[in-house]
């Protein structure tokens, strides 16, 4: 792992981007992505989208989301507290007792998020599932005049950020998801223009993936790619009470997964394994019967439809305060997507293969 690009990853991890206020953490992709690439460019919606080969007319497009999952000042009361949304989806267990900043003009309020303490909860409190609104977050503050000093209604919110090395190589942080997923299509970037990539290839960090796919909806609108490819966390299955009849055996370490499903062009996915297994890349299979909750659902069905695929980081624990991911995936996912790129050429088609038809002996 070149230093320079797990220097990026922990700089990600330490910048907060709530869907709908990821200026902060574009600003780290853009200023590392620079160096390298042949454009660089934001659009309307706050995508960033980072080229190289523009002038070829084949694109093959790699979104990873930027955004997290956090929470939006909604109301300061009398005494200095603060009331707050959720942005995306919370486990309300997930917040008892987290440690946030407030991300305002002026920078980060830390804060603790608050209920009241189990000695002073009603029987039928206890035995219910806390609620967004029994809890609240508290700055120190002695009166709403203190608050509204440092805070205003709409500031995001973020678990405290930063990560962890565990041990092994795997890694823990809040943002994760999806941070991991614009490391690997913005190194994939990298490692494909010096592989020689002959078609242009856009890694692209889009926005307010979590409240709807909203950034893959409208940059690859602008993008108008034939292949498009993205790389985003999923569930980890080797940790205690998880089901794999439906998930499947999912584990860190053992490399990214490609996900085969009609979310994906069975010729991307083809391509996907075939290239993992030349370039000898661990790498892991699973199923999705659905329209997938992720960017691939956007990008398949934009303009006239594009050739999709789905690339995925093993996640232990996703949208909490704990997500665990591991730095060997990380690695294999980005010189897989390298690799693909590499290898596709300007006249290459992905519309999907029907079966040779059976030799009945007819003449």
């Amino acid at each position: 792992m070149r230093e320079e690009g797990r220097d990026f990853l922990y700089r990600l991890l330490a910048t907060p981007g709530v869907s709908g206020d990821e200026q902060r953490v574009q600003a780290v992709v853009r200023d590392y992505a620079a160096t390298f690439c042949d454009s660089v460019e934001f659009d309307l919606h706050g995508n960033l989208i980072l080229g190289i080969n523009p002038q070829s007319e084949f694109r093959i497009m790699l979104a990873g989301h930027a955004d997290q999952i956090g929470m939006l000042i909604s109301q300061i009361d009398d005494n200095g507290f603060l009331n707050f949304q959720t942005v995306g989806g919370w486990d309300p267990q997930q917040l008892i007792g987290q440690r946030v900043q407030i991300w305002t003009d002026n920078g980060g309020v830390a804060g603790v998020i608050s209920r009241k303490p189990i000695h002073l909860l009603e029987e039928s409190e206890r035995n219910t599932v806390v609620k967004f609104t029994d809890m609240w977050i508290d700055i120190g503050a002695t009166n709403q005049e203190q608050s509204r000093q440092l805070v205003r209604v709409g500031d995001p919110v973020t678990l405290q950020m930063g990560y962890q090395e565990l041990r092994g190589g795997a890694i823990t942080a809040v943002a994760l998801d999806n941070r991991v997923g614009v490391w690997t299509v913005v190194e994939a970037l990298r490692r494909a223009k010096l592989q020689g990539a002959s078609v242009a290839v856009y890694a692209v960090s889009t926005v307010a993936e979590e409240i709807g796919l909203r950034g893959a909806t409208t940059s690859a609108e602008r993008v108008r790619p034939h292949v498009g490819i993205a790389v985003d966390v999923t569930h980890a299955t080797d940790c205690p009470s998880i089901d794999r009849r439906q998930l499947g055996q999912v584990a860190l370490g053992k490399g990214p997964v490609i996900f085969r499903g009609p979310n994906m062009n069975p010729e991307v996915a083809r391509r996907l394994r075939e290239t993992a297994e030349s370039s000898g890349l661990k790498h892991q299979i699973a199923a999705l019967g659905r329209a997938a909750p992720n960017d691939s659902n956007a990008i398949q069905i934009s303009g006239q439809g594009v050739a999709a695929g789905l690339v995925a980081i093993p996640n232990r624990y996703m949208h909490s305060a704990v997500e665990v991911c591991h730095w060997d995936d990380l690695e294999a996912a980005a010189q897989l997507l390298a690799d693909f790129c590499a290898k596709v050429q300007p006249t290459d088609s992905f519309v999907p293969r029907p079966p040779k038809p059976a030799n009945s002996g007819a003449k």
